[in-house]
């Protein structure tokens, strides 16, 4: 077989020669391949992300595994992690996403969590364009057609759209479960003597190569190279989740480890490599749906399978235990002594590699370029100005990435399980934590418009937003998750870019303490037409220590005060209102506001006492397009008018500007004094009242809460 033809290129050939001692065989260069992959590897990025902080006083499990754990009391611990689908999602929508959906799921189910809820990141292109209309409705059927029968709810998440999308949508799938803190599973637990047990669906051809296609640009003019996209059983995964908890509840299984990118070769040789043991796997023992030569086996990305390391003397009990659950069960591996990854066919060695030569993948050196046009990528024209101010809120609240998404999640179930306490829809999601009355709350933000126009600033921007939201909620963060989707790194200004944004993240979580427990990283998100705008999304999970201290979005009755606090004005750059109104190609300009640590803690500080003293009636944290786009999207979530006055200021910059530590209060008369005593220090001004039935800010036309709904729930998404 040519090396090259797996993905590996002269330089890394070199070190593979080197590493063994021998030119490999053509199984071996296929297996060495595929663990090289930019998928499985992370060879551009591994470097990188060792600028994230990993400890703090809430990580139960770290880095490392399938994915973090954070302590929320009582003994219990939340998994979670996000992950991408997106090539598979561009050629097969439905199935991609679905599928994504599942593999994301069973992360979860390896550390020995229920999965119990999941969230979804979609970038598309504009829904004007048939193709972008076909792919996001293709993708979010799929993502609800699986969510919806395997029984794990789908409760918020971030719909974005933009043209650098339109053949290169983005598919980013969360889900997190509850697991005894005493009951978390690892995959370093193999030791020589247990048994490698394939558990779940026979293996067929469906996905072969796919973590080597999501590696490499798509070529929409070449079918040949991509992989049969996996096809996915939401029932048959909802047999394997009951099969697998029953089996770790009654102590008869080891380790488990889900079968993901690369099938069965990852899930072993990181179990092998994690644990410090050898392995040996069994070709002919592994249950097939057609005939397959070895190295289609190994690359088989087939769903619903779960390899699990079982202790001899308890296989035949879990063997029992498949039966009762109808899943195949099979002894297809031993785990020994050593460090040898050994694959056999009748008896035949055919691969003997060090299995560290499958896990610790040679990294990549790529040359870093600042673009010509950074930062800004051009700067905010002189003297903007707006010829309607009523209008381009209207716009706004309109636009695709504006107007109410409720045609993507009504398709969602969000309450099977019966935790949650707040769906799709707001700011924040919340679910209730086991035997207690805390809940976890679950915030997912991206901002490519921002990172495009300034790669640092737009990706600290990003994890500043998450964890404001956090804190006005009621809660405490205890961990962040992300997943980084960026364009080919081999270009220099890409590089750039995805280093730079790395760099705000870090930052930003170093100075907030909040550590990054878990992750995935998504390359080569482009088309012969170009390239995707940076997108680094992130999901923060907090904890509130009583229902009674979550602050609700949505809540504002008739004669409350609205207060903002924080700045009065904000940053145009790369914001909605630029991109969306002052550009007619929807090219973001501009920069958004510079972090700083000190006032997003004085920030923080205060939200979490005014949560303890209940003195709101509710709150919304400034995000896209500003105070306007707040004040109006609370007037329709509460049903009650707003009648405001900035006074004398920048009106484009009080109604439009983003970025920065602020946020909308709704508060009864008769505690404002106790509220404006909590933010003494903090920069504090009473906008008005709620009232009526129209939205009324000083210098702007009214805008009756008809009109406004009618802008906002316009439809046509899909």
């Amino acid at each position: 077989m040519d090396y090259k033809s797996a993905g590996i290129s002269d330089k890394e050939y070199e070190k593979i020669l080197e590493l063994l001692g021998r030119a490999p065989n053509d199984l071996e260069t296929s297996l060495i391949g595929v663990m090289w992959s930019e998928h499985c590897s992370y060879k551009s990025t591994r470097k990188l992300l060792e600028s994230f902080p990993k400890s703090g006083r809430h990580v139960a499990q770290g880095q490392g595994e399938n994915a973090g754990v954070v302590d929320c009391g009582s003994g219990w611990g939340l998994a979670f992690k996000v992950e991408s689908h997106n090539h598979p999602s561009a050629v097969a929508p439905y199935q991609g996403a679905a599928t994504g959906v599942g593999g994301i799921i069973r992360d979860i189910l390896a550390m020995g969590a229920r999965p119990a809820v999941s969230m979804d990141g979609l970038f598309f292109g504009l829904p004007g364009s048939g193709k972008s209309r076909a792919l996001a409705s293709g993708i979010v059927e799929g993502v609800a057609g699986y969510g919806n029968a395997v029984g794990v709810a789908t409760i918020g998440g971030k719909t974005f759209y933009d043209p650098c999308f339109e053949g290169n949508p983005l598919l980013n799938a969360f889900n997190c479960g509850f697991v005894r803190l005493d009951r978390i599973v690892s995959s370093k637990t193999a030791r020589a003597g247990h048994l490698a047990v394939l558990l779940g669906a026979k293996t067929g051809r469906d996905g072969i190569a796919g973590a080597s296609f999501a590696s490499r640009e798509l070529d929409q003019d070449s079918r040949e190279s991509r992989p049969q996209i996996q096809i996915g059983d939401p029932f048959e995964e909802k047999l394997l989740i009951e099969c697998c908890l029953e089996l770790h509840a009654k102590g008869l299984i080891a380790s488990m480890q889900d079968m993901g990118a690369a099938g069965i070769l990852s899930s072993s040789s990181e179990i092998a490599h994690k644990s410090g043991v050898g392995i040996e796997i069994f070709c002919e023992k592994i249950p097939l749906r057609e005939a397959m030569t070895p190295q289609e086996i190994f690359l088989s990305e087939s769903q619903e399978r779960m390899l699990l390391i079982v202790e001899p003397e308890k296989f035949d009990s879990v063997k029992e235990m498949a039966a009762h659950y109808a899943l195949e069960c099979v002894v297809i591996g031993n785990i020994v002594e050593g460090d040898r990854y050994r694959v056999f066919l009748n008896g035949e060695l055919i691969a003997d590699l060090p299995h560290s030569i499958l896990g610790d993948a040679p990294l990549a050196d790529w040359p870093s370029a600042e673009p010509e046009d950074a930062p800004g990528r051009g700067a905010l024209p002189q003297g903007l100005k707006s010829a309607d101010l009523a209008g381009d809120l209207l716009r706004l609240i309109g636009c695709e990435c504006g107007r109410n998404k409720s045609e993507i999640w009504e398709q969602y179930d969000c309450q099977v399980q019966l935790r949650t306490v707040k769906g799709p829809g707001g700011q924040v999601s919340a679910i209730t934590v086991p035997e207690s009355d805390s809940l976890v709350t679950l915030s997912m933000e991206a901002e490519p418009w921002k990172c495009r126009a300034n790669p640092f600033l737009g990706a600290a921007e990003t994890m500043a937003q998450s964890l404001r939201i956090q804190v006005v909620s009621g809660a405490e963060a205890l961990g962040m998750t992300n997943c980084l989707n960026f364009p080919s790194p081999e270009n220099p200004e890409n590089f750039f870019e995805l280093s730079e944004c790395v760099r705000g993240l870090a930052m930003v979580c170093e100075q907030m303490e909040c550590p990054v427990v878990s992750g995935n990283v998504s390359l080569y998100n482009e088309t012969s037409k170009g390239g995707i705008y940076p997108v680094p999304l992130v999901v923060t999970v907090g904890l509130v220590p009583h229902f009674a201290y979550f602050v609700r979005c949505g809540c504002a009755e008739e004669g409350d005060l609205v207060y903002l606090v924080g700045a009065n004005g904000g940053s145009l750059g790369a914001s909605r209102w630029q991109t969306i109104c002052s550009s007619p190609s929807m090219t973001p300009l501009g920069t958004t506001v510079a972090f700083d640590a000190r006032q997003e803690k004085a920030f923080a500080a205060r939200a979490l006492a005014t949560s303890r003293k209940a003195v709101v009636r509710g709150a919304r944290v400034i995000a896209g397009g500003g105070v306007a786009v707040a004040l109006a999207k609370e007037a329709l979530a509460s049903g009650v008018g707003m009648r405001v006055d900035f006074g004398s200021c920048d009106m484009l910059s009080a109604l439009f500007g983003e970025g920065g530590p602020r946020a909308l209060y709704f508060v009864h008369s008769e505690s404002a004094d106790k509220f404006l005593s909590l933010w003494d220090g903090y920069p504090v001004v009473l906008l008005g009242r709620a009232e009526g039935s129209s939205l009324r800010i000083g210098g702007m036309r009214e805008i009756g809460l008809d009109e406004l709904r009618t802008a906002h729930f316009a439809g046509g998404l899909l």
